[in-house]
């Protein structure tokens, strides 16, 4: 009894890793190979780039998921579907009711600090995971050069990921943890931080295709609204990792009282 209760003791923490660029991108390959060295790792990601999909999930088309051999004695599935898609995926079929005591998504490539964690695929996955008690990270750098470079981050990503593991989280919450790029010299560490206020100042181009119908393509300028020093765009700046811990309650508990004190005055129909 005893030897088995040590052996069990010994089991390798199981972490499920997604991401939104799809399963082939290099930044996936990274985070698959930190989490080996912590846990026994299962991959389920999409088939294909799913970038700023947001929360988005497949309602009215066909899922697919297929075993894949792409990374070496790893067990991995690529999924038609949504960064979320994969989570429900991976609990509800691939899994078959064993509960991942890590959920980790990325490592993405590009910024989903502040506001674009709304948008973030990356960061959709994480949170899925955190609704369904499951604790969770959404890893992204900083740099969208085409050859942006990662592996300055691998001991600050094993650090968080182990510090997960062996303290847990507040259940519904996901830490969204940015990189700053290899560019900007040393990282001086961590900063847990609130997300900065700020908006995408968006502007779209119209266009003709060769046969002269019209389309538009979007681009767009970040615009901070917030120079508070506790915020990840600060930390992100002074060449600090942001942690922030998201919830995906979005109520505005802070005007509750007030809305609940001048709806109450209206009157009856």
């Amino acid at each position: 009894m005893a030897k088995a209760k040590k052996a069990a003791s010994k089991k390798k923490p199981l972490i499920l890793v997604s991401n939104d660029d799809g399963i082939s991108f290099y930044g996936i390959r990274l985070l698959v190979d930190i989490m080996k060295e912590l846990g026994e790792v299962v991959v389920v990601a999409p088939s294909g780039p799913q970038s700023g999909m947001g929360h988005a999930i497949t309602i009215g088309n066909t899922l697919r998921l297929d075993e894949t051999d792409i990374f070496k004695g790893v067990k991995a599935y690529e999924c038609s579907g949504t960064p979320a898609d994969c989570v429900k995926l991976a609990k509800d079929f691939v899994l078959k009711g064993r509960k991942p005591d890590l959920v980790v998504s990325g490592i993405n490539h590009g910024s989903n600090s502040s506001i674009s964690v709304l948008y973030s695929g990356t960061m959709s996955a994480a949170m899925e995971a955190a609704i369904e008690g499951m604790p969770s990270i959404g890893f992204s750098l900083c740099d969208y050069s085409p050859n942006a470079e990662m592996e300055h981050g691998r001991k600050f990503i094993k650090q968080i990921a182990k510090q997960v593991l062996d303290h847990g989280m507040p259940k519904g919450v996901a830490l969204n943890v940015n990189i700053p790029a290899k560019s900007k010299g040393k990282i001086k560490g961590i900063k847990v931080c609130r997300q900065a206020r700020a908006r995408w100042q968006e502007k779209f181009e119209e266009r003709r295709d060769p046969r002269g119908r019209r389309y538009f393509w979007m681009d767009g300028n970040f615009v901070s609204l917030d120079n508070g020093q506790d915020t990840d765009e600060w930390a992100l700046n002074n060449n600090y990792i942001s942690l922030v811990p998201c919830s995906f309650d979005m109520t505005a508990h802070e005007t509750l009282a007030e809305l609940n004190a001048s709806f109450s005055k209206m009157k009856k129909a």
